[in-house]
C-alpha cells in the first residue's frame, strides 16, 4: 500500500483559496525522485520522461467534493498508465498537483510512496488507486 504524504505548502495554499477543488484541473504524475515536504509547485519536481503510454504532466483525475455530516470531502478518479512500444519508469512516487493556477504555477498538494521503483514493460499498466471512501482529503 502506497503511504500518503502532504506538501507543507498545500495548508497555506488551501486557506489562501488557491485551490478550487470544484473548477480546476489536478493531476497525478510520475516520479523516481523522492518528493519532499517543503517543495511547493510541480517545477521543484522531476518527472519521469514522457513516452511509451506516459504524457509529460501525468494524467488528469476528475474530482468530486461532497459534504455530509459537516464532513466534506475530495474524491478524484483513478488515473491508469499502460506502457506501448516500450517502457514507463522507473518511479516510485505519485504526485497530485493543481494544473490550474499560474500564481503560483503548478501547486502541489500531496504525494504517495510506493515504497521502490516500479517499471511498466510494454502492455503492463498501473492504477494510481484515488481511495473512493475518503479521498484526496476529508476534514471536519
Amino acid at each position: 500500500m502506497a503511504t500518503y504524504n502532504k506538501f507543507n505548502v498545500y495548508v497555506e495554499d488551501l486557506a489562501e483559496g488557491v485551490h478550487d477543488w470544484d473548477a480546476h484541473t489536478f493531476k497525478l504524475l510520475l516520479t523516481n525522485t523522492a518528493p519532499v515536504a517543503t517543495n511547493t509547485v510541480k517545477a521543484n519536481l522531476t518527472e519521469i520522461t514522457a513516452g511509451n503510454g506516459y504524457t509529460a504532466g501525468g494524467g488528469t483525475t476528475t474530482i468530486t467534493t461532497s459534504q455530509a455530516s459537516g464532513v466534506a470531502k475530495a474524491v478524484g478518479t483513478d488515473v491508469t498508465w499502460t506502457a506501448s512500444g516500450g517502457t514507463i519508469g522507473p518511479f516510485r512516487y505519485v504526485v497530485l498537483y493543481n494544473d490550474t493556477p499560474t500564481s503560483p504555477a503548478d501547486p502541489l498538494v500531496a504525494w504517495w510512496d510506493y515504497g521502490s521503483a516500479l517499471t511498466l514493460n510494454s502492455g503492463d499498466s498501473f492504477t494510481a488507486d484515488v481511495n473512493a471512501t475518503n479521498g484526496f482529503w476529508s476534514m471536519t
